[in-house]
């Protein structure tokens, strides 16, 4: 571990020199350390810049940091801004429900649980506690799972948070009444995790604040991949006036990544491929990101005409705010650590899946460009045997090249992809 800075005076250091070389989202008593060594850290430092400066030392040399020094100091600087701001604040954070029958129980309950609903309201509770003008909700929307993971969730509110201030939708309830968040959906069976985060999020934009100042939604994926205890730094983008998105990013310099090379190949070629489908959201470098927040006041204007429900629907909702204003989304670096086991999106032929949803995205009316529509041809013509073999021929090139280079057309061409 490198020598900290002079101002320092190795106080930081010797905070996080006992920290494990690895980290394990299922090991409670890990969790609770980091947040108390993030809490440890704040009483530390003087001013917000301090942080800054000590994540920028950190992230100068990564290599020579554990893993979880690099979390810790996100969740110190997001807890700090938090706890300094001035105005009340409310969050309101989404979380979709499908399959999550086996990660929300308790790790001596399932080989996969993670115990995840516990966790988030531990989370919330633990970025907020520190300043009496923030409060939180957590709302949970069941995506018409067949494992009934929304009663579950109702189950463990009831029996261990029934002061917790989080509730559970069902999007089957929202599709009966056509609700205007899901409206054309017939059956939440055609929804792959965006009728869910829709409707939560609309709903969630409705309630109003009791004490005025900010309010921010915002939403998540179920599993443990991403600490809630950031949220702060997706509300300390949304601060600036023109920003409508705050969107979390795995790829930038200095995110905080442990992730399996299981998933790299094809997410490389995905991001690849729909820049040149969109390429007016190209300045992004991770769409898929479950984590994301906007104004509570912006939401309706943001989903009202979204017709994208499947995993796609990202995408569509940051395509909506760059044409409401341009350059009016956030990347903001985080750290994220690989949930794999129980995952829903696994098979390869799922990016796939979603790039000929993003066709129909880039054809919108009034649209004429025609790279992006040989693109969109070429994508159009691609099966699950194809898409492997793209993987296989493009996967590891994408994965050496620097991603600035995304946006040149001369590596995988509309003809390469054609000839698989």
């Amino acid at each position: 571990m490198p020598n900290m800075a002079a101002g320092w005076g190795g106080a930081v250091e010797r905070l996080f020199h006992r920290l494990p070389s690895a980290l394990d989202l299922r090991d409670e008593v890990q969790l609770e350390s980091m947040l108390e060594l993030s809490d440890r850290l704040i009483a530390r430092v003087e001013r917000q810049e301090d942080l800054t400066a000590l994540e920028a030392l950190i992230e100068s040399s990564p290599e020579n940091w554990p893993t979880g020094a690099r979390v810790i100091v996100k969740l110190a600087r997001s807890k700090a801004m938090i706890g300094r701001r001035r105005v009340p604040l409310r969050l309101n954070v989404v979380v979709p429900l499908f399959s999550e029958h086996q990660r929300i129980m308790r790790p001596f309950e399932s080989p996969v649980g993670e115990a995840f609903l516990d966790r988030k309201i531990r989370e919330l509770h633990w970025l907020s506690e520190s300043s009496a003008r923030v409060s939180w909700e957590l709302t949970l929307v069941d995506d018409g799972c067949p494992h009934q993971s929304g009663r579950m969730a109702e189950e463990i509110l009831a029996c261990r948070h029934p002061e917790a201030p989080a509730r559970v939708l069902y999007l089957d309830q929202a599709v009966k009444v056509q609700h205007p968040a899901v409206e054309g959906l017939r059956s939440s069976r055609e929804s792959q995790k965006g009728g869910a985060v829709h409707f939560g999020l609309w709903e969630a934009a409705l309630k109003k604040s009791d004490v005025g100042g900010d309010y921010v939604v915002a939403f998540a994926d179920a599993d443990l991949s991403t600490h809630l205890g950031q949220l702060g730094l997706l509300v300390e983008a949304l601060d600036t006036p023109w920003i409508r998105v705050a969107t979390g990013t795995r790829r930038a310099a200095t995110s905080a990544v442990v992730k399996s090379n299981r998933r790299s190949a094809r997410g490389r070629l995905f991001i690849y491929l729909w820049k040149k489908l969109l390429p007016e959201l190209a300045y992004l470098d991770d769409t898929q990101c479950g984590f994301k927040a906007m104004r509570a006041h912006q939401v309706h204007a943001l989903i009202r005409s979204a017709t994208e429900r499947s995993f796609a629907f990202d995408l569509e909702l940051l395509l909506h705010a760059e044409l409401l204003s341009p350059r009016s989304v956030a990347s903001v670096p985080i750290a994220w650590i690989d949930s794999e086991a129980s995952s829903n999106t696994q098979e390869a032929s799922a990016h796939l899946k979603m790039l000929q949803r993003v066709v129909r995205l880039s054809r919108r009316p009034n649209r004429r460009d025609a790279i992006s529509e040989a693109y969109a041809q070429a994508i159009e013509g691609l099966d699950e045997t194809s898409w492997r073999a793209a993987i296989s021929s493009f996967g590891e090139t994408l994965e050496s090249m620097d991603p600035r280079l995304d946006n040149e057309n001369t590596l995988i061409t509309p003809a390469s992809l054609m000839a698989l």
